[in-house]
């Protein structure tokens, strides 16, 4: 019997059992330090921002193509589908005489556009939020994994706006 092993890598996050991002900030945001206000000169759009670090950018490309991939088919086949049903409907009904009723063809197509609406939802969480990590085909581990960390993140947000 062969031993079964978990295909995430990354650290383990301290506050829970979810592994940490190496995009995430580290340790808890830092308050604003209140400067004197002080006129400051006129400058371009250009100049006032500041470069921003790797850190600060956000999404890397590769987790980003991922999600967008992952969206592109969990939600692109079944909205095709959706949008499909009706000249399906058509054709069978003027082609071959098969006479659906309507509210099937409403109800095949409202369920398929529904479906596409999840894959969007399940596409940006199946997807492997780890540059590193490619992640699995059809991306169970990395949901669960990812829906756990927006279930931590929020409690830990609803916490702080609690106290």
């Amino acid at each position: 019997m062969a031993a079964k092993s978990t295909p995430s890598k990354s650290p383990k996050d301290e506050r829970s059992g979810f592994g940490a991002l190496p995009y995430e900030p580290k340790g808890k945001p830092k308050a604003p330090v209140a400067q004197k206000s002080s006129p400051k000169p006129a400058s371009s759009p250009k100049n006032s921002r500041s470069p921003r670090n790797k850190t600060a950018q956000g999404i890397p490309e590769a987790v980003s193509k991922r999600m967008a991939k992952r969206m592109a088919i969990f939600c692109g086949i079944p909205t095709l589908l959706g949008l499909s049903t009706f000249p399906l409907s058509y054709f069978a009904f003027f082609q071959n005489g098969i006479e659906l009723p309507n509210v099937a063809v409403l109800l095949a197509s409202l369920g398929c556009l529904g479906l596409g609406v999840l894959g969007l939802s399940y596409g940006v969480l199946s997807a492997s939020w780890d540059e590193a990590l490619p992640g699995s085909r059809i991306g169970w581990h990395e949901f669960t994994l990812n829906c756990g960390r927006l279930v931590e993140n929020f409690k830990a947000s609803r916490d702080r706006q609690n106290s």
